[in-house]
């Protein structure tokens, strides 16, 4: 039989097999991984050694044994450097929709105040509060159910501020309504209560004589029309008659102005006791001066029988 120690294909053949070895465990130590089937299998070599055929038979699965235990481990360990790169992507997933939920959760139970029940979404809000301690599974979960609950809030809260807006839109109508209803009826009362107007009288269409002078001078002196010369009529036909020489037999007034005494109208003229002019001229400066107009005099003699 042929020393297999010193054959060269022996040789060749074995001295690769402590190199396969430590290439597979610097892998694994790597990784932080350790398995037993590739240090098991070198002590399996080491065992043989010493039979040729058998040893040959040894090598031959150990190397295939290597081969597919690097190939395994590899795969492993790309696996898990995998899972790891997707966990920690599921992580700052989870992170950052717990935050996000529970920004616009807060700002949901603020506006909730006085509006709406948001005793649920604030329980589950304490709790996703706490996602750094928790799995994504879990924080996934929470952030689903807060949304959920906030939903619900804010459509109680939208129903709320719909009903409270139709609430102000009436009783704003309302209180339009009654303050329109008592100024109307303030205005009415304050009309029941004012004087009526006067009805001043008119004067003739055609004044002939005292009268005539009396428009012309209406006029000329002070810029009064036809609605102050019915007044004047009516004033000194209730006086006088607009007669020139009328005296009141009681009092002594005198002329068509009734003036007391009859000698005030030589102001006017030192014909007064018979000159219709002189005497209007002097009865119209009377009203003007102590009445402002002849419907003024007229009203105030209505009332009180004189002016």
């Amino acid at each position: 039989m042929r020393n297999l120690k010193s054959s060269p294909s022996t040789t060749e053949t074995l001295e690769p097999r402590p190199l396969d070895a430590k290439r597979v465990e610097v892998r694994r130590a790597r990784r932080n991984r350790r398995t037993l089937i590739a240090s098991g299998a070198v002590v399996a070599v080491g065992a043989l050694v010493g039979s040729g055929f058998a040893v040959q038979s040894a090598v031959a699965d150990q190397h295939l044994r290597v081969a597919q235990t690097a190939a395994l481990t590899e795969g492993t360990d790309r696996g898990i450097d995998q899972l790891d790169a997707h966990g920690g992507i599921l992580e700052a997933k989870a992170v950052k929709q717990a935050e996000d939920t529970i920004a616009v959760a807060s700002d949901t139970i603020a506006a909730a105040k006085g509006k709406a029940d948001a005793g649920e979404l604030a329980s589950t809000v304490a709790s996703l509060e706490d996602y750094t301690y928790l799995a994504p599974e879990r924080v996934f979960a929470l952030v689903d159910a807060a949304t959920e609950h906030a939903d619900e809030v804010k459509a109680e809260i939208k129903e709320f501020d719909r009903k409270a807006a139709e609430k102000a839109a009436a009783e704003k109508a309302a209180a339009e309504k009654a303050a329109a209803e008592k100024a109307a009826a303030e205005a009415a009362a304050a009309a029941e209560q004012a004087p009526a107007s006067p009805s001043y009288p008119t004067g003739p269409a055609n004044p002939s004589g005292a009268q005539a002078i009396a428009r012309d001078l209406m006029a000329s002196l002070y810029g009064w029309g036809d609605d102050q010369f019915g007044c004047l009529v009516d004033l000194w036909n209730k006086e006088s008659g607009w007669n020139v020489y009328a005296q009141n037999p009681s009092s002594g007034a005198y002329g068509i102005p009734q003036a007391l005494p009859g000698d005030k109208m030589a102001t006017a003229g030192a014909d007064w006791a018979s000159n219709p002019a002189t005497q209007i001229t002097w009865g119209l400066g009377y009203i003007a001066g102590r009445y402002g107009t002849p419907c003024g005099a007229w009203s105030h003699s209505a009332s009180v029988g004189w002016y």
